[in-house]
């Protein structure tokens, strides 16, 4: 991976060039930052300048062997640790699994790593025994010339066993460099954050997204756009986006709300059943875009002179939304999907979730829920 690949980060990207061109590599770096913003691709792209024969001024050769190693995730000295299920399992027995994933669309999130390598319900986890291996992998005398690099995609996933790793981490051996990339620095052991030198990692610009989206999938560049208002800066979710564009869930989502606003029972159940059969991914996206639109119409209703990522119809059903309801019941809607979009991810009744949903977003429209409700779960 070559930083001139990379979709957005230009600032991030000159800032880690810095890094490796001064001659003081720190031991471990924590680059920080949501789903789907690109930390894995920066991480490559850096293992790659470190470890390119021929670098120049602001990016690896791309053509001596180290690259063409790299480029492919076999480079000996370039060693890999990510969540995998089973008590004691490792990163090395799903490598396979990992560079074909890795190729394929180095953006994607946690659970659709997990669903490749295991049940959709299994739990990720970077074991005991994983923590052992790495201690012994970067003990070991360096294959090549340059450094020996261990990418380790997040590192919250370690809990406990992360204490195995602490003095490694604070000492490791000559010419070996840490790069931990997480997405909740809340879950990492305070210890190991403090032997890191902090990068963040913001989600993508919109404009990034739609030329990557453009370059990556030939998609027409009005639809690029509109995508990557959606996406809210995940790359990942815009190339599903992308790759379910036929479905408008702008559309949908309207059909939702009124149906919601009417006093039917029977309109609730038939709109349920519909949604229920979109099937689970697009019932992500009609959800995700639901707090776009929430979120949009909100900022649109307190400051009018900020750009709305709305438009045309969209935006007059939000203004009309907007006048009906005041920010708090705004506030329980977006917990309302949040808590949704959660259930979807795992495998919840398509059906009764919608339903209770429907009930609810009724409800708070007609202020016959009161913001302090507790919340309904549908397992």
């Amino acid at each position: 991976m070559l930083f001139s690949e990379l979709i957005g980060h230009k600032e991030v990207q000159t800032q880690l060039l810095h890094i490796a061109q001064s001659g003081r590599m720190p031991h471990a770096l924590l680059l920080s930052g949501p789903a789907g913003s690109g930390k894995r691709c920066l991480a490559w792209a850096l293992a790659q300048y470190m470890l390119c024969d021929n670098p120049t001024e602001g990016d690896a050769c791309g053509q001596c062997r180290a690259c063409s190693d790299v480029s492919k995730m076999e480079y000996p000295d370039l060693h890999f640790s990510y969540p995998t299920t089973g008590a004691n399992a490792i990163s090395e027995n799903f490598l396979k699994e990992w560079r074909k994933a890795m190729e394929a669309n180095p953006y994607f999130d946690v659970f659709e790593w997990i669903k490749t390598i295991a049940k959709e319900n299994n739990q990720g986890n970077i074991t005991k025994d994983e923590c052992v291996n790495i201690v012994r992998k970067i003990s070991l005398k360096a294959f090549g010339n340059k450094r020996k690099i261990l990418l380790m995609w997040l590192p919250e996933f370690l809990g406990k066993e992360g204490n195995r790793l602490l003095k490694l981490i604070e000492e490791p051996p000559d010419n070996t460099t840490f790069i931990l990339l997480a997405e909740n620095m809340e879950r990492i052991l305070p210890t190991i954050i403090s032997r890191c030198q902090v990068v963040r990692v913001g989600p993508i610009g919109d404009e990034a997204i739609a030329e990557g989206l453009q370059a990556k999938t030939g998609i027409a560049a009005d639809k690029a756009h509109t995508l990557a208002l959606l996406a809210d800066g995940n790359f990942n979710t815009a190339l599903q986006l992308a790759a379910n564009v036929e479905n408008n869930y702008a559309v949908l989502f309207i059909d939702w709300l009124r149906a919601c606003h009417q006093s039917s029972g029977l309109g609730w159940v038939k709109m349920a059943e519909r949604l229920a059969e979109l099937g689970r991914e697009p019932q992500k996206y009609l959800i995700t875009y639901g707090l776009h639109f929430l979120r949009e119409a909100l900022v649109h209703s307190i400051v009018q002179e900020l750009p709305v990522r709305i438009q045309g119809q969209e935006l007059v059903t939000a203004q009309k939304f907007m006048a009906r309801l005041d920010p708090e019941r705004i506030g329980l809607m977006s917990e309302l999907f949040s808590d949704s979009h959660y259930h979807v991810e795992r495998n919840a009744n398509a059906k009764v979730l919608f339903l209770n949903a429907s009930i609810r977003l009724h409800r708070i429209m007609h202020q016959l829920e009161a913001p302090a409700v507790r919340k309904v779960f549908v397992n």
